[in-house]
Order: C-alpha cells, then sequence, then structure tokens
C-alpha cells in the first residue's frame, strides 16, 4: 500500500508510519489546520487588548468617572471582558485584565484599577 504526503500529495519513501515528505509540508499541513482557530482568538485578543488601552488611558489615577458615550466613541466593545467581580451589595465590576468598570447613576461609569493581579 502506497502512502501520500498528508501536505503535498507526493509518494512517500521511507519510513512506515512517516506522514509528511519533509519538514515544510509538515509545518503547512498544521498551520492549515491551526490557523482559523488561531485567527479567532487573536481577534479577540486585539479587541481585549484595544478594550484596556482605552480603560487605561482613560484612567491613569486608577479611578475615574467617564460617561458610557465617551468610551463607545472611542471604540470601546462593551461584550469583550475577562472577568467581573461582584460586590456584597450586588454592583457588578467588569474587567479587561486589571482594569475595570462599574455603571453609576444614569450613563455615567466608574473606572477601577485592581492592584492585586
Amino acid at each position: 500500500m502506497e502512502k501520500i504526503c498528508l501536505s503535498c500529495g507526493e509518494t512517500l519513501v521511507g519510513r512506515s508510519d512517516k506522514k509528511f515528505c519533509n519538514d515544510s509540508c509538515r509545518n503547512n499541513y498544521h498551520h492549515q489546520q491551526n490557523s482559523e482557530e488561531i485567527n479567532f482568538i487573536r481577534s479577540i485578543n486585539n479587541i481585549l487588548r484595544k478594550n484596556r488601552a482605552i480603560l487605561s488611558q482613560r484612567n491613569p489615577e486608577g479611578k475615574a468617572r467617564v460617561k458610557r458615550s465617551t468610551l463607545d466613541k472611542s471604540g470601546f466593545n462593551f461584550k469583550y471582558f475577562t472577568h467581573t467581580y461582584t460586590t456584597k451589595e450586588g454592583r457588578v465590576y467588569y474587567f479587561v485584565y486589571d482594569q475595570g468598570y462599574v455603571q453609576v447613576e444614569g450613563e455615567y461609569l466608574t473606572l477601577v484599577q485592581n492592584h492585586e493581579i
């Protein structure tokens, strides 16, 4: 039974368990298999990185108050955050790594920084 390279389709010569004709074919095959998943993860990480940069820029002192529309105009995506923290009173803080925010009165948000991370 003739074995063929999983990447290029060439006939394989050598070991019986060989799957690729060379390192280039092996690398190309694995890159194609993982590229969709890697691109998905990369795009989410880019959104999180941008969100953190916006919060950090608006919160240089570690605590600040801003309008939600200000973050919207900066390109902040409220759908993406890394974790939440709920206080005993039931307030939910949304964090992007060490930078976070909580909804306060009306359209205002309080920005905070978690120094424990």
